[in-house]
């Protein structure tokens, strides 16, 4: 179990990393964990750059962005071609398998089928960004933040008519870091 986590969710405008980020600040939040979310994209919002930050912390956040870059989810190549070196050596890099990585890196590569889990599991492309909360989560460990939680969070951050939709998401994230 971590004690402190600081993430950088990166996309393109459209894809939800921002929504990603204050699900799970709202979440550690609700569980009495210090957290905070800042988020950017570019002017043309859907279809440019996209970046949202989360530091979840059991003790006192001095400083609001993120400084040690713990984990890094890219969901388009653009944005991990932008955000790769922020990530600290030790780090973990979560990227949809459709992005090309270098290989020869001193972090933990995560090449998953995020977005196609989307399309193909829940039937919509639209819940990636619900997938990827699910593999995060599974990434941290359910030491810091309940599931409960976080199901509550997703249900509570989604449209109501999607809200079944997204727990599967967020359950078929678990699904691909725990290998279900």
């Amino acid at each position: 179990m971590l004690d402190k986590i600081e993430m950088r969710l990166t996309g393109s405008g459209g894809q939800g990393v921002i929504l990603a980020a204050i699900i799970f600040a709202d979440a550690a939040l609700t569980d009495g964990i210090n957290a905070i979310q800042t988020q950017s994209y570019g002017p043309e919002a859907r279809g440019g750059a996209s970046k949202a930050e989360v530091i979840i912390s059991k003790d006192e956040i001095k400083f609001p962005k993120v400084v040690k870059n713990d984990i890094l989810l890219a969901l388009t190549q653009k944005a991990y071609d932008k955000y790769v070196a922020s990530l600290d050596k030790n780090g973990i890099l979560v990227v949809d398998e459709s992005i090309n990585v270098n290989e020869d890196v001193p972090y933990k590569i995560y090449s998953l089928p995020i977005l196609e889990t989307a399309k193909e599991k829940i039937g919509t492309h639209m819940v990636g960004n619900i997938v990827s909360v699910g593999v995060l989560y599974a990434l941290m460990g359910e030491g810091l933040i309940s599931y409960d939680t976080m199901v509550k969070s997703v249900s509570d951050r989604v449209p109501p008519a999607t809200i079944d939709k997204n727990i599967k998401a967020f359950e078929e994230g678990i699904k691909l870091i725990r290998g279900w």
